[in-house]
């Protein structure tokens, strides 16, 4: 309210300080504009080369009991004939799993404990 408003009602100004109402805003919402909620999730639609990839970071903050997370948005691996070929930590999860359980396994197959 205003003070003249204020004066005519003979009422206390009560306007509490609250958040902005998203839901009003007029540019569209990350929903809208089709982001993720971690913009190291989305895959640039350009050709990049591994090093570029492996520069890359996902995630740079702490996690919920304060310790600081850095997690790469590709994971570069070897390949059997030598190259490297990076994999996108969301699209590629699979991959990266397969690659993690091929190397906890010794050549006869038997899985290996730390």
């Amino acid at each position: 309210m205003t003070k003249e408003i204020e004066k005519q009602n003979n009422q206390p100004d009560t306007h509490q300080p609250v958040s902005k109402d998203w839901d009003s805003q007029d540019e569209p919402n990350v929903k809208e504009r089709n982001l993720t909620a971690n913009p190291g999730d989305r895959i640039h639609e350009k050709s990049e080369s591994v090093e570029e990839k492996a520069k890359q970071v996902a995630v740079d903050s702490p996690d919920i009991t304060g310790d600081h997370i850095t997690v790469p948005t590709y994971f570069v691996v070897d390949e059997p004939d030598g190259e490297k070929k990076a994999l996108h930590h969301v699209k590629d999860a699979e991959e990266i799993s397969d690659v993690i359980r091929e190397a906890r396994v010794d050549e006869n197959g038997n899985r290996i404990w730390w």
